[in-house]
């Protein structure tokens, strides 16, 4: 009996299996005794080893992957007719505290890891260098970190750091300081202590200004052979004519800086008042104000904090060359903007992503490379700053292509003001600005160190909460408007890096084109 009803199972799931046909390939092919169906032993008949396969098999195809008819035979939901519950973005709120020293601390908690991250910026920069001295505010920030402090030589420092398995890190932008260290809870004084060290007492090593100086000079040197570098620091020194904006680094002004200049700097900018900085981590609020006081509340006496810098008064305009004897061409162009405080900012952040800083889809990249073959890369940047803006395009295109390219790129901003938005154009860079905006926030120090940019830049507290929504609410009648009130080609500044001899004629309405000496 036994036989009998594994004979029939065997044969009924034999029969209806599509892969009747493969197994009997099998059967076939597989060497004796291995392909019998069944066995006689003590004159019974008994499965044999291909049938407990076959039966096994089929019994797991048939309950655990095969669909049945009625099952399949169902049609679909499309993946864009499903429709998802709403996810709801909400951004933490680091607590804000003045501390008695004028510091402004952000406490956010993170308990996850046993880690604790601190951020900082400091109201300074380099558009604070003296004049002949430029490149004294880059050196003050990395000597800070390299040259030692008052109670430890700068291998010392490297030491202790090694055993703390941390690295903080200090550089300087155009107009403020940045700070970051992480380190583990367990090291919490030993790493604030040497951190407070370095921002509050650094010695300045003779012998690391001197390898510091060399390897600026360095810097300058491989700058000249780098097109693109050369071209934007020029871009940006003819935009802010006058200005100490647009003021840069030279091989003659690094020969001017001494030790006493970095601790004269130094005293003039890093103190508490002038000074905001993030805790976030595995430490509690009241025992990350009580560390920062110990480590930095008796730090100098009470100060007023730098004013921001007010914005630039004029720049140029026109058509400016320099002459590379070089097959490509590195073109830029750009005028001054509005702020992220004008009501517009969303609106032209919108139209800043559909022109050129959206990628392949953007207008500039699409018409420039994708359709004209002219540049292998293109588009637009915007950067927002808390009382004025900067727009600029670019691209770097063969040196025939030169000019055609630059009328491209005009036409395209004309055109924008003048034409229509699409909507599909339209919801593809709101959807893309919003995305990426929600990863600036994936971490809590990233959460606590945007809340203090905003407090420098001076922006609304709720910056942040309503960015969203601003989006969200732009239409393409406001990307319009706004390209017609804030671009305008008589006041934009174009600049070209190539070789001038191959480019071709500019056009007359261009104004006559300025040859230009890099300053190095």
């Amino acid at each position: 009996m036994k036989s009998n009803w594994m004979n029939v199972i065997s044969s009924y799931l034999f029969l209806h299996s599509p892969l009747r046909s493969l197994l009997q390939a099998c059967t076939v092919r597989m060497p004796e005794p291995l392909n019998k169906l069944y066995v006689i032993r003590y004159g019974r008949i008994l499965p044999g080893p291909l049938t407990c396969f076959i039966i096994a098999l089929l019994i797991f195809l048939h309950c655990g992957i095969l669909p049945s008819r009625s099952i399949s035979a169902e049609p679909l939901t499309s993946p864009d007719k499903i429709n998802y519950p709403r996810l709801e973005f909400r951004i933490q709120q680091a607590e804000r505290v003045e501390l008695e020293n004028g510091m402004i601390l952000f406490y956010l908690q993170d308990r996850e890891l046993p880690l604790v991250s601190i951020s900082a910026m400091v109201r300074t920069g380099s558009m604070y260098d003296p004049q002949g001295k430029e490149g004294l505010a880059e050196l003050t920030a990395y000597l800070m970190r390299t040259g030692g402090t008052k109670n430890f030589s700068s291998a010392e420092i490297d030491e202790r750091l090694d055993k703390l398995a941390a690295s903080p890190s200090l550089s300087m932008s155009l107009d403020s300081a940045s700070i970051a260290f992480s380190f583990l809870k367990d090291d919490l004084d030993a790493s604030l202590d040497l951190l407070s060290q370095i921002i509050r007492t650094p010695a300045f090593e003779e012998k690391k200004i001197q390898l510091a100086l060399a390897l600026k000079n360095e810097e300058l040197r491989r700058t000249a052979d780098n097109p693109q570098k050369l071209a934007f620091r020029e871009f940006n020194r003819l935009l802010y004519p006058d200005d100490p904006r647009g003021r840069y680094m030279t091989t003659s002004s690094l020969e001017n800086i001494r030790r006493d200049d970095l601790i004269d700097f130094h005293r003039s900018y890093f103190f508490p008042s002038n000074m905001m900085i993030a805790v976030t981590g595995d430490i509690s609020k009241e025992e990350a104000v009580k560390k920062i006081m110990q480590y930095f509340g008796s730090w100098g006496q009470a100060r007023h904090a730098v004013d921001p810098a007010p914005p630039p008064k004029k720049t140029n305009h026109g058509v400016f060359y320099i002459n590379k004897q070089l097959p490509q061409s590195t073109v830029v162009s750009g005028e001054f903007t509005i702020s992220k405080n004008d009501p517009d900012y969303y609106a032209f952040s919108v139209l800043d992503f559909i022109v050129g800083s959206g990628g392949f889809r953007s207008r500039i990249f699409s018409a420039v490379r994708n359709h004209e073959g002219l540049a292998y890369s293109a588009g637009s940047f915007y950067r927002a700053r808390s009382n004025y803006g900067i727009f600029g395009t670019y691209a770097f295109t063969k040196t025939t292509s030169t000019v055609q390219s630059l009328h491209l790129i005009n036409d395209i901003l004309r055109d924008t003001a003048s034409g229509s938005i699409k909507p599909d154009e339209l919801e593809w860079a709101k959807k893309s600005i919003l995305n990426s905006f929600i990863f600036s926030f994936e971490l809590p120090h990233q959460i606590a160190a945007q809340q203090v940019l905003i407090e420098y830049e001076k922006l609304p507290a709720d910056y942040l909460i309503s960015y969203r929504k601003k989006i969200e609410t732009v239409t393409g009648e406001d990307v319009k408007r706004v390209a017609a009130a804030h671009l305008n080609e008589k006041r934009r500044l174009m600049l070209i890096l190539g070789n001038t001899d191959e480019f071709g004629k500019l056009p007359e309405e261009w104004g006559q084109p300025v040859l230009i000496q890099p300053n190095l």
